[in-house]
């Protein structure tokens, strides 16, 4: 990996550590900024740095680096109610930026599009996490039903802040 990429990697992970700490009290489960800023990341880096920017962040926050949601970490992390959600992040993050690649008209349509899938694949495992753990019923009530809202309203604001980075980088490129 060339010397950019780390550079890129560790600044990514420390942009998501910090997000994770910004919290919206919405319900007794924290929204956090940890999704909108993977989201973003991974529409922003290619498959490769984005696999190893969630590789990095998981690693850390298992090893015990307070940088999950609301300064949690340590490995238990990943077999309790939040590890489906922890695991999703980094199939989610590297399948949207793996298909981000093949996308011809970068616009803010397929762009919303995939933080959309993102955030599918995201739920899908944290929900499954707490539906093996508390029964499906229970598993939509605590993984689904306290994010749903906030999840679209970070589809939209993801969506925009990529494009509006996205467009500065075209047109920064276009300069040199």
């Amino acid at each position: 990996m060339k010397f950019r990429s780390i550079v890129t990697v560790l600044f990514s992970i420390i942009v998501i550590s910090i997000s994770a700490q910004l919290t919206i009290p919405v319900s007794d489960i924290p929204v956090t900024g940890q999704t909108l800023s993977i989201l973003i990341i991974a529409l922003l880096l290619n498959p490769k740095e984005t696999f190893f920017v969630m590789l990095g962040y998981l690693t850390l926050g298992g090893l015990g680096l307070p940088i999950f949601a609301d300064g949690a970490s340590g490995f238990e992390k990943f077999t309790g109610g939040s590890g489906g959600f922890l695991i999703g992040f980094i199939f989610s993050s590297t399948i949207i930026s793996y298909l981000f690649q093949f996308v011809k008209s970068k616009n803010w349509l397929s762009i919303l599009l995939l933080t959309a899938l993102g955030t599918i694949i995201i739920l899908i495992f944290g929900v499954g996490r707490l539906s093996m753990l508390y029964g499906h019923e229970k598993g939509i009530e605590y993984g689904f039903t306290p994010f749903w809202k906030g999840a679209i309203l970070k589809v939209f604001i993801g969506s925009f802040i990529s494009l509006v980075i996205l467009q500065y980088k075209k047109r920064h490129a276009n300069k040199r």
